[in-house]
């Protein structure tokens, strides 16, 4: 029986978060060394995770199982919904293209001019961008996005280090990925210049709303840039949380990482 309160719709429930990243149980053996042990990781949609760990954790050998450079011995990694394991070499080179990827030491092409670094990717992935003469106008956009325009004609040798990591950053947009995977990217940056790093990704964040996985040893990166944290130790997933939560346990394996 209808009761005297107006009528009201049923408060509409937010559609969950889409992962883009779903790792689960993932085991890595090199000989005797058992590097990874079961770890899992999930990465939603436009949230930035950020994965610490000591050296020699397997922080590399898990991004790598990520992008199809190494197999994994057991477990299951999908990416942007596709299972790395049912791929064929063009399908995994296909989905590369949607991934954008800053290295450890930004490795650019000594070689190559910064626009030359910048078209490299553009034409391996004709596929995806179509056929075009012209890349002026995408590097120059990717550029202008790291604040770097005026840098187009330079060698890398002319560069500071934090203008290599502008540039190689400019160069994992430069697809317009999904997803950006950073490798340590204030590795090696003075205070100041890693500020402006992290300050860049989280413009870039909000400016082409990417989900950002971030492998970095840097307490105070973590700090600035995480959603949510994870801790890989002794092979797998030990702990999550915000920084907030980590930072205050009192375990001492969590602990470890947050003492100056």
């Amino acid at each position: 029986m209808e009761t005297g309160r107006p009528h009201s719709q049923a408060p509409q429930r937010e559609t969950p978060p889409k992962a883009v990243i779903r790792i689960r149980d993932l085991h890595k053996r090199f000989g005797e060394n058992h590097v990874l042990r079961g770890f899992d990781l999930t990465l939603y949609e436009k949230e930035n995770l950020v994965v610490m760990g000591k050296s020699g954790s397997g922080k590399s050998v898990m991004i790598k199982c990520l992008v199809g450079l190494m197999e994994p011995d057991e477990g299951m990694v999908e990416v942007l919904g596709q299972d790395l394991a049912t791929l064929d070499r063009q399908e995994l080179d296909r989905l590369r293209s949607d991934i954008g990827f800053l290295f450890q030491g930004s490795a650019l092409y000594d070689s190559m001019t910064v626009r030359e670094n910048l078209e490299f990717p553009l034409r391996r992935h004709r596929e995806k961008l179509g056929h075009f003469t012209d890349t002026l106008p995408l590097v120059t956009e990717a550029l202008e996005s790291v604040g770097l325009a005026h840098a187009i004609d330079l060698m890398p040798e002319e560069l500071s280090g934090g203008m290599k990591r502008r540039v190689a950053l400019a160069r994992a947009l430069i697809l317009k990925p999904k997803l950006i995977l950073y490798d340590e990217p204030t590795s090696g940056l003075d205070p100041i210049t890693s500020k402006e790093i992290i300050g860049l990704m989280r413009s870039i964040q909000g400016k082409y709303g990417t989900a950002s996985l971030i492998i970095t040893h840097d307490v105070d990166c973590a700090r600035v840039i995480a959603e949510r944290i994870l801790l890989l130790v002794d092979g797998i997933n030990y702990a999550e949380g915000s920084y907030g939560e980590l930072s205050q346990s009192t375990d001492p394996k969590v602990e470890a990482f947050f003492k100056k």
